[in-house]
């Protein structure tokens, strides 16, 4: 590729495969996701800057959703307009969708069987070990400092002990963040060492206005992408549990901001304790399936959805609520980066900007803290007492219901995970192999169905 000589722009049939390719093999949760795109859009075929990538990736960051789905979209929007985006988008998301409906299936249909519940069991023992990995992970990258430290132990207390909701808890950091930039920014915002030219770069270099031309149907299509992710829930209000379905996460795809993680102690709770559409024990089986899985780790909701649509209306239940759950929760990605994308420039120069984004990131610690907390009460103890002082809400295990073989799994998957740092999807099949042997061998141990 020569500068002097005009830039052969790559064709949406080759992108349309690579972006197949790469969710067929995006497992390893967002970090993964993100580094996969890059070694293959940025190292490898050279069509996007590495400056480029980043500067997409902040971007995506400050907007609700996943994303590693919305950042495939992004890149596929700079490359082929509207159709790239969508195709890259779709491609991205689809073979994780497809391979968590057949799990669902399986689990449904076998979860009962005492060889398969004992896989999901041991599975359930490793996620939540995952869960602290994230947690770990991020509280490393992120929290650099007292005003970050603040937040997230603010952010932890508030979901923890007082039961404010999540949504709140986020907007209070951004607004934070927003209103003290310089508080958050010390280790934030470095710009990439810009690199040698590569095919974006030499397009937009002999088409100046490729992306002002571009910028009018994105918008179109995102307003577009709006009326269609509405449709269902005005349509469905009244009628349920679809509308309730519909409404819960069209909420969510609004409030995502970090990724799963997250948003899953917020989902976990109302699924599970509000709306009753699947147990605590369920919700886990589908958060070990979706690390499974290629993807996004937000598919745990099309889990929920798959389950309480079966509950409703046996199997085609399951396959609408499974839909429904997609279209709401993913349709808003489109629609974000349709309309966010042709001011990406202005987002990344904002200070204001990125110092709420630090903030909320500080905030997901507190908040992934909490989830592992909600999480390994359930996991570990068969019974909770839950105690109120005022506005203090606790829920404090009960000694006696303590699971010995969960106990010995958690520790099995913390050695592989942590300790020996074992790949993930081997510690995920040797934690559920050892759970599935564990429950024919020594079923009466388990004291849980």
């Amino acid at each position: 590729m020569s500068a002097a000589s005009p830039p052969q722009p790559v064709s949406l049939a080759a992108a349309a495969w690579l972006w197949l390719r790469i969710g067929c093999l995006s497992f390893g949760g967002p970090a993964g996701q993100i580094a996969l795109l890059h070694r293959e859009v940025v190292e490898e075929r050279r069509w996007v800057s590495d400056a480029r990538f980043l500067h997409a990736l902040n971007v995506c960051t400050l907007l609700p959703g996943p994303e590693a789905t919305q950042l495939a979209t992004y890149l596929g929007w700079l490359l082929h307009g509207v159709p790239g985006g969508l195709a890259a988008g779709l491609l991205f998301l689809l073979p994780g969708a497809l391979v968590m409906l057949g799990l669902s299936a399986l689990y449904i249909g076998f979860g009962e069987v005492p060889a398969i519940a004992g896989l999901f069991y041991g599975l359930q023992c490793a996620v939540l070990v995952l869960v602290v990995e994230a947690l770990l992970r991020l509280a490393r990258r992120t929290l650099a400092g007292p005003p970050a430290l603040a937040v997230a132990l603010g952010a932890f207390l508030a979901l923890a002990f007082f039961g404010l909701p999540f949504p709140l808890v986020v907007l209070a950091a951004g607004l934070v963040g927003l209103l003290w930039p310089a508080g958050f920014l010390a280790d934030h915002g470095r710009a990439a060492k810009p690199g040698p030219p590569v095919l974006l770069d030499l397009l937009l270099a002999a088409e100046p206005d490729r992306i002002a031309r571009a910028a009018g149907p994105a918008r179109r299509a995102g307003l577009l992408a709006l009326l269609l992710w509405l449709l269902p829930v005005v349509l469905l209000a009244g009628h349920p549990p679809w509308g309730d379905l519909a409404w819960f996460f069209a909420k969510l795809a609004v409030v995502t901001f970090g990724g799963a993680y997250a948003v899953l102690a917020y989902a976990a709770q109302q699924a599970v304790e509000q709306h009753h559409w699947l147990s605590a024990a369920q919700m886990l089986a589908g958060l070990g399936l979706a690390e499974t899985t290629p993807g996004p780790l937000i598919l745990v909701l099309q889990f929920i959805g798959t389950l309480a649509g079966h509950a409703a209306a046996g199997l085609l239940g399951g396959l609408a609520g499974a839909a429904l759950t997609l279209w709401v929760t993913f349709l808003p990605c489109f629609a974000w980066i349709f309309l966010a994308a042709p001011h990406a420039e202005q987002l990344h120069e904002a200070a204001r900007l990125r110092g709420a984004l630090a903030a909320v990131t500080a905030a997901l610690v507190g908040v992934i803290a909490s989830l592992a907390l909600w999480f390994g009460l359930r996991v570990l103890f068969g019974a909770l007492r839950e105690v109120t002082l005022g506005p203090l809400r606790l829920e404090l295990p009960l000694a006696a219901s303590l699971d010995p073989v969960a106990a010995l799994l958690v520790l099995l998957a913390a050695v592989c995970l942590l300790r020996m740092r074992v790949p993930m999807l081997r510690s995920l099949a040797l934690t559920a192999l050892a759970g599935m042997v564990l429950r024919l061998a020594f079923g009466w141990l388990l004291g849980r169905p």
